[in-house]
C-alpha cells in the first residue's frame, strides 16, 4: 500500500504538467488545419514501414498513387519509409500532390525524400495526426502494414459506423493479406452480432491499381469532395 501513497504524492506536479501540454497540442492542430486545409482532394495510403524497395508490394504501393494523382487526387502518407515512401514517390512521378505527416518517434524516424517541400508536417503526438489524415482525406488506400495501419484503419471504420465523420472509400489492398481478418469479423464479430451486416460494406478488397481508382471514382460520382467533419 505504501507504494501507492508514495505514487500518489507526484500526481499533483503531473496534473500541471498536463496542463501546460494543452499549448504545444493546440499548436500542433492550428499548424495542421492551416496546411491541411490548402491542398485539396487527396486520398490517404498506410502501410508497413518496413516493406523494402524490392518487395512487390512496395512497387503496387507506387503505382497506386501514381495512378490516384493521374486521376486528378493527391496521396497524403505517414512520411516515414517503406509503403509510405513508395506512395510518396509515386505521387511525384505522376505529377500530383504529396503530403507527409511524419511522427517524431523515439527512434527519429526520418520523412522521405518524395514529399513535397511545402506540405510536410512532423508531429509530436499520434492523435493529432490521425485528426489530420481523417478530417482531410477522401479515401483510405491500406496496404499491408502492422499496428500503426491497423490503428488507422479501425478509427476511420469506427468513426464511420458511429456517424461522427461522413462515409468515404476504405480500400484494403491484397486480399490474401487481408482474408485471416476478414474471416475474423465475418465469423465472430458478426456471428455475435458485435457488428451490424452493413458495417461490412465500408470496406472494399482489391487487388490492383485500377480497382483502386475505380472504386475511387465510383464513389465520387455520388458525393463530394469536402473536408469529413
Amino acid at each position: 500500500m505504501n507504494l501507492f501513497i508514495n505514487q500518489t504524492k507526484n500526481w499533483s506536479e503531473i496534473k500541471a504538467n498536463d496542463s501546460w501540454a494543452l499549448f504545444k497540442i493546440m499548436s500542433e492542430f492550428v499548424n495542421g488545419y492551416e496546411k491541411m486545409s490548402l491542398i485539396g482532394p487527396c486520398v490517404s495510403i498506410f502501410g508497413s514501414a518496413r516493406t523494402t524497395s524490392d518487395d512487390p508490394q512496395y512497387q503496387l504501393a507506387k503505382d497506386i498513387a501514381e495512378a490516384v494523382v493521374k486521376s486528378g487526387l493527391g496521396i497524403i502518407t505517414g512520411g516515414g519509409p517503406g509503403i509510405m515512401e513508395a506512395a510518396n514517390m509515386g505521387a511525384k512521378k505522376g505529377g500530383g500532390t504529396s503530403v507527409g505527416l511524419n511522427i517524431k518517434l523515439p527512434f527519429e524516424q526520418k520523412h522521405n525524400d518524395y514529399i513535397d517541400s511545402d506540405k510536410l508536417m512532423n508531429f509530436e503526438y499520434f492523435f493529432v495526426r490521425k485528426v489530420m489524415f481523417i478530417k482531410y482525406s477522401q479515401g483510405f488506400v491500406v496496404m499491408p502494414g502492422g499496428l500503426g495501419t491497423l490503428d488507422e484503419l479501425f478509427e476511420a471504420l469506427t468513426l464511420i459506423q458511429t456517424e461522427k465523420i461522413k462515409k468515404f472509400p476504405i480500400v484494403l489492398v491484397g486480399k490474401e493479406y487481408w482474408k485471416g481478418m476478414l474471416d475474423w469479423i465475418k465469423t465472430t464479430l458478426l456471428h455475435e452480432n458485435k457488428i451490424d451486416p452493413e458495417d461490412l460494406d465500408l470496406i472494399t478488397v482489391v487487388e490492383t491499381k485500377e480497382e483502386v481508382v475505380d472504386h475511387l471514382h465510383n464513389f465520387y460520382k455520388k458525393e463530394y469532395f469536402k473536408p469529413n467533419f
